[in-house]
């Protein structure tokens, strides 16, 4: 989910810049919201389950595409499966490009022995190189966003009128490695909490998570359990209305940024030097675990690898930077 926010504001600033350039987002149906009200975007649903599953599916995706008479292919995954695709369109003649990942940069950040501690180019930047290979160079220093969505009133029962700061708080990942103690995250909340300036919306999904988030959730009254109550694109439309969103190095996070709110990242094995710090926030808004205590930090890039004594790395991360941190952003 993040990997495909991380390209809303590459392609939005793209039609903006070069209006005469019609886009089409070949991606899964669920996120087809994150494009709508793009100018000059449209969106191709893949079906991987049925019509466009395995090898002879891609041959059927690529005969459907062609018939949209594309002039170029950006593979902004560059996947087994993009691959394939771009691969047949350069076969047929048409110019392709793709973005370098950078795996050997990232590989030389997280390994233990000789580590490169230093930002590798972040995937929003590779992007760009992506689609200067195409021909159409890309300027983000002035990047436009999204006006705020109208809230319907079957959200705004839910969420109440807008007259507080509303803060977001994302508190799951992927994988446990990133995910702030929930212990500690009971801090923060209850510390924000006693501001009644202030409401927070609590983000997830699954029964698992839903649980957790009552937990969290702890009878403050300015405190809304959003997950399970929304669909989808409802949430876009909460984000995009949020003051600050508080995220893990996750999906969320990307979201809140091409949506243009202002974002606090927590990292734990991850870190935001691998290219994965949201879109147009300061570094300091990222707030990483203790790298004295832990020098072998960042292990991993996507938080899928286990270190033995650094289950605990985020523990360095007190909740009082935490909260001064939101609290800065909103002013309060």
């Amino acid at each position: 989910m993040g990997d495909v926010a991380m390209t809303v504001p590459v392609l939005r600033a793209l039609v903006l810049q070069h209006t005469e350039v019609k886009i089409t987002v070949i991606s899964r149906q669920f996120f087809k919201p994150f494009f709508n009200g793009i100018p000059n975007v449209n969106f191709f649903a893949v079906d991987l389950q049925k019509r466009h599953k395995g090898f002879f599916g891609l041959l059927r995706l690529f005969s459907d595409l062609k018939k949209l008479k594309i002039d170029a292919v950006a593979d902004l995954h560059n996947v087994l499966r993009s691959k394939v695709v771009r691969g047949l369109f350069a076969l047929s003649g048409k110019k392709v490009a793709f973005t370098d990942k950078g795996r050997a940069e990232k590989r030389a950040l997280t390994r233990a022995e000789n580590k490169v501690f230093k930002p590798v180019k972040s995937m929003v930047e590779r992007h760009t190189e992506t689609f200067k290979e195409l021909g159409f160079s890309i300027d983000l220093k002035n990047p436009q966003f999204p006006t705020k969505a109208v809230l319907s009133n079957e959200i705004l029962k839910i969420t109440g009128n807008k007259n507080q700061n509303w803060v977001g708080i994302a508190p799951f990942a992927q994988y446990q490695s990133k995910v702030y103690p929930l212990d500690l995250m009971q801090k923060v909340i209850g510390e924000l909490a006693k501001n009644n300036s202030i409401k927070i919306f609590l983000f997830g999904g699954g029964n698992e998570e839903i649980q957790k988030l009552n937990q969290l959730q702890n009878n403050h009254s300015n405190v809304i359990v959003l997950a399970g109550k929304l669909k989808f694109k409802e949430e876009l439309e909460v984000i995009s209305n949020l003051d600050v969103m508080l995220s893990m190095d996750s999906g969320n996070a990307h979201i809140a940024a091409m949506l243009g709110v202002k974002v606090i990242t927590v990292w734990g094995a991850t870190h935001p030097f691998a290219g994965f710090s949201p879109f147009n926030q300061p570094l300091e808004n990222c707030i990483v675990s203790d790298r004295e205590k832990f020098p072998l930090l960042p292990t991993s890039i996507y938080g899928n690898k286990k270190v033995e004594g650094y289950e605990d790395v985020m523990r360095t991360i007190l909740p009082e930077k935490v909260v001064f941190s939101v609290q800065s952003l909103l002013g309060v």
